[in-house]
């Protein structure tokens, strides 16, 4: 009967296992006590304007425009809404100039200028940020990328692509695809976001489990330092042995370093095979004995392991502009959303299919669906993706991305429910995210009138809670102005202190993207 429905479900129906799990479900039990020495926020209110950092004067607007022209210089109100607000309307800016450099040699000019007047910058490229780091606190001027988009060269024998910081992701991505190879990172606002902007801030994303953090594909850069020094640092080789290798400090470093303007990355072949399915879990600890299985089963093509719960799914199948439906007929507690890619479609499928009966055999998996072409596959995806959209609908949400073992995911999501039910009820808390990297995504939403106090139950126990079970307050997302109060809890105070020479090395007038990162010098 296992056989026959594993094979059922492979089809593209629906199969469900009618014996019930003989896992238990997944136990939150108490906390552990939280340390005092943990409670160090410093970042809880808009930090004060450095009054080192000049203001912006007709003088200083005329160089710019005879740098980028006219056309490149932007002060109308209306037309810099956009540069001094982030998608969430979250934080908001007060920028009166954001420049559009075309080149290199432009953002040199522009930012040698900016540290010689003390004028603070801040680096923009889609703007897709969750944590306030592409945002004026201020009023900054906006160094937009967006121009920087040329896709300079690609060499499918190296199989490396060289391009401009402001190329869109999918717009990469799709070039690359009539080529036969891709991007090795893929996320949610693809349609958007600039790859400078995702190696800036180091971005994870969706196949992370399978190719692994920009760490390991960026193999250049070109970038400008804040006294306007271009750094050359692009490279096709794999390997280059050759003193330090200081493009992995601009990577993850959220343009507080540089200005990131071009990007060399390796390219992994397109897959001729790609399989998608949902499946759903009775408990959270099958969701983890899933992912271990098919880790273990599906190992050489396994390329994304995301996790979702019932609430997240009720949540975007709701959201009427969608036109999404449940996947399967009864409603379960949590989801997993598993993909395989592979150059050869028979023996992934082969695979999938003896996964997909081997768990359900055992008990984890209760039922589930597999997309049967690459339509299907979309639809699926979309179950996932559109959940941090579908949470902007519901009043006030409070965003926070994660790192912890994978076994303690779910139990900060519940540990908040009962943590935040006898004074706001009305509160509910979904969870989700990248549960092959141990990567929660954690949202809490709040009709649009509730006490402002929420956030004081909230924060800071969120981050102290991950750090007392040795995880990071920022697991993807970086740490921008949002979490600069909380970075002591991830890094160390000696590493802190690392990165306060590295940014005088780099920045010493700390001209680039100030106020993000790193706490006030009296917070440390």
């Amino acid at each position: 009967a296992a056989r026959a429905g594993a094979r059922a479900l492979f089809c593209g129906s629906r199969a469900s296992r009618s014996a019930a799990s003989s896992h238990t479900a997944f136990a939150c039990g108490p906390a552990p006590r939280l340390s005092t020495s943990f409670r160090l926020f410093s970042a809880a209110s808009k930090p004060e304007r450095d009054p080192r950092f000049a203001k912006i004067q007709d003088a200083d607007v005329a160089f710019f425009r005879s740098v980028v022209g006219d056309s490149g210089v932007v002060t109308d109100a209306e037309d810099l809404i956009p540069f001094n607000k982030c998608w969430m309307e979250k934080y908001q800016g007060a920028a009166q100039v954001a420049l559009k450099p075309k080149n290199t040699e432009q953002v040199s000019a522009i930012l040698r200028y900016c540290n010689d007047k003390r004028i603070a910058v801040v680096p923009q490229g889609g703007n897709t940020g969750l944590v306030g780091g592409s945002v004026p606190v201020h009023d900054e001027i906006v160094l937009s990328t967006s121009l920087l988009n040329e896709i300079e060269s690609f060499s499918a024998q190296d199989a490396v692509v060289v391009c401009g910081a402001g190329c869109i992701l999918q717009s990469l991505d799709s070039h690359l695809a009539e080529k036969g190879f891709m991007v090795p990172l893929d996320l949610g606002a693809k349609g958007s976001c600039q790859i400078g902007g995702n190696v800036a801030t180091n971005a994870g994303g969706l196949r992370l489990v399978r190719y692994g953090s920009l760490h390991g594909t960026v193999l250049g850069v070109e970038a400008v330092l804040a006294d306007g020094t271009i750094v050359d640092n692009v490279s096709s080789l794999r390997k280059d042995n050759t003193g330090y290798h200081l493009h992995h400090l601009l990577i993850g470093s959220e343009g507080t370093l540089g200005v990131i303007t071009k990007v060399a990355i390796a390219t992994p072949r397109r897959p001729k095979s790609v399989q998608v399915a949902v499946l759903a879990c009775q408990s959270f600890q099958d969701v983890v004995e899933g992912m271990q299985a098919a880790r273990a089963q599906l190992s050489e093509i396994i390329s994304a392991i995301e996790f979702l719960d019932r609430d997240c799914l009720d949540l975007v199948v709701a959201e009427p502009m969608y036109h999404l439906r449940d996947p399967l007929p009864d409603p379960y507690r949590f989801y997993l959303l598993i993909e395989t890619s592979g150059s050869n479609a028979e023996h992934d499928q082969a695979k999938l299919e003896a996964f997909l009966e081997s768990s359900m055999t055992e008990g984890l998996v209760q039922d589930g669906v597999v997309a049967q072409d690459g339509v299907q596959g979309g639809e699926l995806w979309k179950l996932r993706e559109k959940i941090p959209l579908a949470l902007q609908t519901q009043g006030k949400v409070f965003k926070y991305d994660l790192s912890m073992a994978t076994e303690s995911m779910y139990e900060l999501v519940e540990t908040m429910r009962s943590r935040l039910r006898p004074r706001y009820p009305d509160a509910k808390v979904f969870g989700y995210g990248h549960l092959g990297d141990g990567n929660l995504h954690l949202n809490i939403t709040a009709p649009a009138d509730t006490d402002p106090a929420i956030l004081d139950e909230i924060e800071p126990f969120v981050y102290e809670w991950t750090a007392e079970r040795k995880g990071s307050v920022s697991a993807e997302h970086g740490v921008g102005v949002m979490k600069t109060g909380a970075i002591h809890l991830s890094k160390s105070g000696e590493m802190l202190a690392l990165m306060r020479k590295i940014k005088e090395i780099y920045d010493p007038n700390a001209i680039l993207n100030p106020y993000k990162m790193l706490p006030p010098s009296s917070a440390a």
